[in-house]
Order: structure tokens, then sequence, then C-alpha cells
């Protein structure tokens, strides 16, 4: 798994949260902001090679990556410069938004493509499909802000599961409880919780999502969607205060840092 981003959506020192799952020849992508095209080159990776693409939500830092993987595939299939298809899953409100908008901002010709070689794919809550050869459960995190979905994926005899951008509820923790892998995330420090008021904006301190992460029996817990201003410090800061509270492995990724599963 390549972590492209680590931020959360005001981040300047950092980019904002998404990452890459590779199983050989086949890549999962999962939300981007704007610039994601310099991203993922960055990252040594091809935009053409994301077949299979996955939006929790419609929050622009998200949005946005996935919005121009449309744009740059549809272009790509008009020209003749794109082999076979491509898939968006998502619930069906952001999808329909997403359709929407590259209706209104891409040519006829090109958004034409959409449904037919470009195939946008909603996913009910506990709906478990095949990606990229893995079976993944989509379930809807109750949020409440906005719509959002996160995934559980069968990666062998190991589970990954990822929460999306909000703490986890206990309608979602019999999706997340005894994962191997649970990626989550963890706004700030809870020693700092005063100065970026996680829980104003219905986010998690490490302290908060390290304690979950006990409770419901995870081995290695990956913190993500932070904020930027610890950003040098940062795995030391977020590893001392976690350690106190998992007794699982934890990581703390920086942008474009990949992590064997």
């Amino acid at each position: 798994m390549t972590m492209l981003g680590t931020g959360n959506a005001l981040v300047t020192e950092c980019y904002n949260t998404c990452f890459v799952i590779n199983d050989g020849d086949k890549n999962f992508f999962v939300d981007g902001g704007s610039t994601i095209l310099r991203q993922l080159k960055h990252a040594g990776f091809n935009w053409q090679d994301m077949r299979e693409i996955f939006l929790t939500h419609k929050h622009v830092d998200h949005f946005t990556g996935v919005l121009w993987l449309v744009r740059m595939i549809c272009q790509y299939m008009n020209q003749r410069e794109y082999d076979g298809e491509a898939k968006i899953y998502g619930h069906a409100e952001v999808l329909s938004l997403l359709e929407d908008i590259a209706k209104k901002l891409l040519q006829p010709k090109e958004t034409d493509f959409i449904g037919k070689r470009l195939h946008l794919i909603p996913v009910a809550d506990g709906e478990t499909l095949n990606v990229i050869g893995r079976a993944t459960t989509f379930f809807d995190i109750r949020s409440t802000k906005t719509k959002q979905f996160g995934f559980s994926m069968d990666i062998g005899d190991k589970k990954l599961t990822c929460c999306g951008d909000e703490p986890c509820n206990e309608f979602a923790q019999r999706y997340t409880e005894n994962s191997d892998w649970l990626l989550y995330e963890a706004f700030c420090l809870y020693s700092q919780a005063d100065i970026f008021d996680p829980y104003g904006k219905n986010h998690s301190t490490v302290k908060d999502a390290c304690e979950l992460a006990q409770k419901l029996h995870v081995k290695n817990l990956l913190l993500y969607h932070t904020e930027d201003k610890n950003l040098s410090a940062r795995k030391q800061l977020y590893l001392a205060e976690g350690q106190k509270y998992f007794s699982g492995k934890i990581h703390v990724p920086d942008d474009l840092e990949t992590l064997a599963l």
C-alpha cells in the first residue's frame, strides 16, 4: 500500500489523505485531492493503471482527484489512447454527483464513455464485491456530516479495513474488529486537542484511535488524515502518545511511503 497523502483537508505541508493498494498488476485507488496526477507520478504510478477506484464521500479533498481521473480516462478514451475499461465504486449519492459534475465540465463526446467503458458502480451498505481479485465489503460509516462509506478487504489471510476520515461508531465496529490492518484518522495528538479542536470537527486524536484499536483487537494501526503543524516530528510524537494506549504496531506513514501488507 502506498500512501499518496496523509494530511487533512487544509494541510499545506503534505498532501490530502489518499492511497493505492497494489496487488501485482492490479491497483485499488482510494480518494484524492487536486494535483492527483502529480502525486501519482511522484509515487511511481501511471495514472492509466488506476482501473479500480473508490470514492468515500464528496468532500473536496477526497472528491476532486477522482474527478480528475474521470476527465483523463474519458479524454484518453476519446483519443483512442486508453485501452479497456475502468470502474469507480461509491455510494449512489456521491457517484450521481460525480457524473453530474463531469457532464457539466467535460465535452459530451467524452462523457459518452461513462456507463459504457467507465463504469460507475454504486455500492450498498454491507455489500461485498470482488475488487482487484479481493473480496471487499463496503459499509456506511453513518457520518454526521455527509454520507460516507468505508470498506474491509480480504488480503489473503489478513483483513484490511478503512474507516474513512471520521471516528468509527458502534455500527461500523463490527466491520473493523479483529482487523489485521486498520486505517484510521487521527487529526492530532490528544495532548494538543485544545489547539486543533478535533472533536468540534468530528475527528479523533491519536489516543482515541489507539484506544479503539485496542478494544477491537487490531494488530496494525495506520494513522492518517492528520494536521501538518508537527509534520517533521509527527512519527515520533504520534508513536509516543499512541503506544500508551495500544499494544499492537502503530504506523504513521509519510506521503509517498509504501508499506508491505
